[in-house]
């Protein structure tokens, strides 16, 4: 098992070394001098499109450091098929240098691959009462998401107060062609169905919406399936795909405000006893949802980060088809 993984981390150190050579080449799109980029070719077809989250290189509680680097994840992603790295602090975020920013823009700009979102900050994953803190000051996130080549950036919302500050985020990002969106989530504004779509409806933007997330709706005892879809259907941006199993004795734990402690375990995306996958995707196809759907799911202690991007990619591929 370790001989398998080392030559996949070679092939990984291989593929960076040839994304370099495509760049030096010239094959990147440049970027702009005010940090934006120029156009570059876009998937104009109509379909849901695979996303990679570097969530996969995180652990379930530190949401701050990755086992990967940026590279190795971008070569993945090629691998199996992704079409889009979703993208998030633990690799480039608000307190990340404009040159960094502007190497990883470059660095993806030399692939196939899109940046599918941005999450901006580690407040925000948290979930923590400093989550919301980036709606207060929106601009480095939109300068974030605009440099990386993202339309849509991920907040977080804790109490109604946060809703006028998501009202005039929204407002500021329009004016770049950028999209606000919250994940479902437990303890969060988003942690019942009912309440995320009342937060919608009062937040009341075009450009502000919904990451549909099945598994934070399963563990707070949300009916998360076709009724809830298509009731939501205007507002979902973005669709992340992990996977639990509620078992009281595992080692995992969630806090939600309706359920108080929620206990499980992580298992693949492609295992039984969990989320309902099968009927996920045949709700997102009658409701024509045409978007990302985003790996989102932390496999530290199920399995190699390496070997799970390429059993999701090969579970969702079909679904998605």
């Amino acid at each position: 098992m370790n001989n398998h993984i080392t030559s996949r981390r070679d092939f990984l150190l291989i593929a960076a070394k040839l994304m370099t050579l495509g760049l030096s080449s010239g094959c990147a799109s440049p970027i702009r001098t005010d940090g934006s980029q120029s156009e570059r070719p876009e998937t104009k077809e109509a379909r849901m499109k695979l996303s990679l989250s570097t969530r996969v290189a995180e652990s379930f509680t530190n949401k701050e450091k990755a086992s990967l680097t940026i590279t190795e994840l971008i070569a993945l992603a090629q691998l199996h098929g992704y079409e889009a790295i979703c993208m998030r602090a633990s690799q480039v975020g608000v307190h990340s240098s404009l040159e960094r920013v502007r190497q990883i823009s470059h660095q993806i700009q030399g692939t196939a691959l899109n940046v599918s979102m941005v999450t901006g900050d580690f407040k925000v994953p948290m979930n923590n009462q400093f989550g919301p803190d980036g709606l207060r000051a929106i601009t480095p996130y939109l300068n974030l998401a605009q440099t990386l080549g993202a339309d849509l950036i991920r907040i977080c919302m804790k109490k109604d107060d946060d809703i006028p500050w998501a009202q005039r985020a929204s407002d500021e990002a329009v004016e770049r062609g950028i999209r606000l969106a919250h994940q479902a989530h437990c303890a969060s504004l988003f942690e019942t169905v009912d309440n995320s779509l009342t937060v919608l409806k009062k937040v009341n933007r075009s450009n502000f919406g919904i990451i549909y997330e099945p598994a934070n709706w399963m563990l707070a005892g949300e009916n998360y399936g076709l009724e809830t879809i298509k009731r939501l259907q205007p507002y979902i941006f973005n669709v992340y795909v992990q996977n639990h199993r509620l078992n009281p004795n595992g080692e995992a734990r969630v806090i939600t405000w309706g359920r108080g402690e929620v206990r499980m375990d992580h298992i693949g995306l492609w295992e039984n006893g969990g989320v309902n996958f099968n009927q996920i995707f045949y709700s997102l196809h009658e409701v024509q949802y045409q978007g990302f759907i985003t790996v989102h799911q932390s496999f530290a202690g199920v399995m190699s980060v390496e070997e799970a991007v390429q059993k999701s990619a090969q579970y969702l591929q079909p679904l998605i088809n």
